[in-house]
């Protein structure tokens, strides 16, 4: 386990050529979360630990809090790698030495725990149904970190579920996969005169408006308007004129009624996978079915950038109408894509104590960050 030293630009190089490579495990989200206090801190590994100067099999943006709880707690603090960390984990040899690492920099940091989230399948499809399908070396990791003392973690930061369409057939094949009610609701926005543009800087302001507005439609907390601008702007750049997603990107898409702008999402593009981040919408138009042919039009602009996947970022832990997704769901299974289940979240405590006393104080300090953020949200609308 080596820190890395090389540049912002070679580090999204290296993890956009490992098997696991994620839009969070890029330099650029790791200073989105330097921005609000996390140290970040990047480490490798090569294939013979005594050879550093092999071309890396593995790596770890980890992600540092320190908890100001005061007393002997000073040092205390808690370690995150999101999603991650990135390699190949069906690699049992370099798998045990990763958590080796990791388990042991826990202990040295003297953190509450470490948390992983890497993408690792448990299995595709919606259990119970024909398609579903169940990964053994998912179960295989699962039970290795039961052994080796790791927890299922209570505090679930991602997404465990999402949904996937594959983008390498062509458009035809990409309509005709999509439920009958989408691919209808695609062309009535399209009958109906909705429009889809790309986004540029000068419509942040009105993108976090109208994320501001569907949160408190739709009951979800987000942050303050500083958190987003700074994650558009970190991640703004020119599309590249050739299929190179090695750099991270992102562009806001933004459907609009006779000029009005009624709906938007936020694409980020990454190692051959475009990302639909954060979606917003309003209650003005919404017979023109505008939502549908935003996400068709994300597919067509991600396809045409070299993109192999859409990820449409989350779906319910448990698949039934009682899931707060559930809705979500439906809407983003109509579009053709496959559920992926995977591994989770994942805690390693060096001290069970306290790793115990940690969610008794975290419940209420986010309570109470939900309560503050929802009122600043009210307070900003004006409502």
């Amino acid at each position: 386990m080596q820190a890395f030293k090389g540049s912002p630009a070679s580090w999204n190089e290296l993890t956009a050529s490992l098997p696991q490579a994620h839009l969070l495990q890029t330099w650029e989200w790791a200073q989105v979360k330097a921005h609000i206090g996390w140290q970040v801190m990047p480490f490798t590994w090569t294939a013979d630990p005594d050879t550093p100067d092999q071309k890396p099999v593995a790596a770890a943006m980890i992600l540092k809090r320190s908890i100001p709880v005061g007393g002997f707690a000073r040092k205390m603090c808690v370690l995150y790698v999101p999603r991650g960390p990135n390699l190949d984990w069906r690699d049992a040899r370099l798998r045990a030495r990763v958590l080796d690492d990791l388990q042991a920099f826990a202990r040295r940091q003297g953190a509450i725990f470490i948390k992983v989230d890497a993408d690792v399948p448990l299995g595709r499809g919606v259990p119970g149904t024909a398609e579903a399908q169940e990964d053994s070396n998912g179960q295989a990791v699962q039970q290795e970190l039961t052994r080796r003392g790791w927890a299922f973690s209570p505090d679930q930061i991602q997404f465990r579920n999402t949904v996937l369409v594959d983008l390498l057939p062509d458009e035809a094949d990409l309509l005709a996969r999509m439920k009958q009610k989408t691919r209808y609701n695609v062309r009535l926005a399209q009958k109906k005169g909705v429009s889809v543009r790309r986004g540029t800087l000068a419509d942040l302001a009105l993108l976090y408006r109208m994320y501001a507005e569907t949160s408190l439609r739709d009951g979800f907390i987000i942050r303050g308007e500083d958190y987003y601008q700074h994650v558009w702007r970190t991640f703004a750049r020119p599309a590249p004129e050739t299929a190179d997603t090695t750099q991270p990107f992102s562009e806001p898409l933004i459907a609009e009624v006779e000029g009005e702008a009624v709906a938007a999402i936020s694409v980020f593009y990454f190692a051959g996978q475009a990302l639909y981040l954060f979606g917003m919408s309003r209650p003005a138009h919404r017979e023109t079915m505008p939502n549908a042919l935003l996400q068709w039009e994300a597919m067509r602009r991600a396809k045409a950038l070299g993109c192999h996947t859409y990820n449409l970022w989350g779906a319910p832990d448990h698949f039934d109408p009682s899931d707060g997704l559930w809705n979500v769901f439906r809407f983003k299974e109509g579009l053709g894509g496959v559920v992926l289940r995977t591994l989770g979240a994942w805690d390693y405590t060096p001290s069970p104590l306290l790793y115990r006393l940690y969610p008794q104080v975290l419940p209420r300090l986010m309570d109470l960050m939900r309560r503050r953020g929802k009122a600043r949200t009210r307070q900003m609308l004006g409502a």
